[in-house]
């Protein structure tokens, strides 16, 4: 049977995201198959702690190669390149950091001089934590296709669940509304969003429940640090009921919290009693694809 698939998101980076999708991780220890779909910024595994990680190249996007024996100089391509990857010192060099891929030089080059080579833009990752497995990605900085490589870690995470017969994939998400995001919600068969009391928070919360809705994916609320601005919380509660979202947790601020994190400690006793919302209809996902 496919299993649950929870994407945990927030409109924005800060918000305790990573911090309930460890605790969550904790809970369904071994029951599950966990991922960091944040590939720009992984951080999930600082708190998994892996004890063994294996890794493969991700190859994205394609740069131009200059092959100098057949140029001629023509300045053809320098003259057309909308990018500015062909700085021209006493002929033509490719700029890795500025091509784009789009194959133009190759076609105009009278010689053929210019051939396109697929490059690596990153790693994927899969790593074995005390919690279950972990499979994660490392995007190079200004590397290509975050989108497809979210899409890899995912695929690859909800293969090993189905091959190993557990129940659900755990996704930690990326932050904001952006590509890696949209990536993340394929196959979602639910978001939790975590979102903070403050007015910035609230607002990309409704963003990215926009981007849920377009997608048509069931969402559930959980509301960190509830206790700094009750008025704050209260205008979360009204967004929930606005949207019909399940409020399933209000987690409050505990200085227990950050002293753990900053050990590399998940704060499971400060945390977990606060998302029995969420936890209660995860298990019933988890127990129903068990039987």
């Amino acid at each position: 049977m496919r299993p649950f698939r929870c994407v945990v998101l927030s409109g924005k980076g800060g918000t305790g995201k990573t911090c309930v999708t460890s605790v969550l991780a904790a809970h369904f220890a071994k029951r599950g198959v966990f991922c960091d779909a944040d590939v720009d910024a992984p951080n999930l595994r600082i708190l998994l702690d892996p004890q063994s990680t294996e890794e493969w190249p991700f190859v994205g996007k394609s740069v131009a190669v200059l092959d100098e024996k057949r140029c001629t100089r023509c300045g053809a391509c320098r003259d057309l390149c909308r990018f500015d990857a062909l700085p021209w010192e006493e002929g033509p060099r490719v700029d890795a950091t500025r091509c784009e891929g789009c194959a133009l030089c190759h076609h105009v080059c009278p010689q053929e001089a210019f051939s396109l080579v697929p490059t690596e833009q990153g790693k994927l990752l899969r790593s074995v934590c005390a919690a279950g497995t972990l499979w994660h990605a490392r995007l190079k900085p200004g590397g290509e296709n975050s989108g497809k490589l979210v899409q890899q870690v995912l695929e690859r995470g909800a293969e090993e669940a189905r091959r190993e017969g557990l129940g659900l994939v755990l996704v930690d998400g990326p932050p904001g509304v952006a590509c890696p995001v949209v990536s993340s919600l394929a196959g979602a068969n639910l978001v939790l969003l975590v979102a903070e009391p403050t007015p910035a928070a609230r607002e990309d919360l409704r963003r990215v429940g926009d981007v849920c809705a377009r997608f048509q994916v069931p969402v559930g609320l959980v509301v960190n640090k509830a206790n700094l601005s009750p008025e704050g919380t209260e205008a979360l509660r009204a967004l929930a009921r606005e949207r019909g979202w399940p409020l399933w947790g209000e987690v409050p601020f505990d200085p227990g919290i950050p002293k753990g994190l900053s050990h590399r400690r998940i704060p499971s006793d400060h945390v977990f009693p606060h998302l029995r919302g969420a936890v209660e209809f995860l298990e019933r996902q988890v127990a129903s694809r068990a039987e």
